[in-house]
């Protein structure tokens, strides 16, 4: 289960942010996941509350913004949101599409307590 080592560097980073800002807790870790990121929410959701014991995110919440795909077509040049994996074109059916968001997973915020 690969959301066990995500989990770890995750944290790695947030006690690094936290030193930086001389922090003594967090309280909220906000992240954003898109749906092509290949990352399971609620496998992510477990893994953090299990390794999150041990540490400075020990009192910390998970806060998971899930990011709907966001695809651009080459063909018809408009652009489509979908809440599933599916790279087609929401307006022509193309399936010549790129896509814009929703691939990423990514630190958007952490609530720090500072002495």
């Amino acid at each position: 289960m690969h959301e066990y080592s995500i989990v770890t560097a995750l944290i790695e980073q947030c006690e690094q942010l936290a030193a930086n800002n001389n922090a003594t807790a967090i309280t909220r870790v906000e992240i954003k996941l898109g749906i092509l990121s290949g990352v399971e929410p609620s496998l992510l959701a477990t893994a953090f509350d299990t390794f999150k014991l041990e540490g400075i995110c020990r009192d910390a919440d998970l806060v998971m913004q899930l990011q709907d795909l966001v695809i651009a077509c080459n063909d018809c040049g408009k652009q489509t949101e979908h809440k599933q994996r599916n790279v087609l074109c929401g307006h022509c059916q193309s399936s010549n599409t790129h896509v814009l968001d929703g691939e990423d997973m990514m630190l958007m915020q952490l609530e720090l307590e500072q002495l």
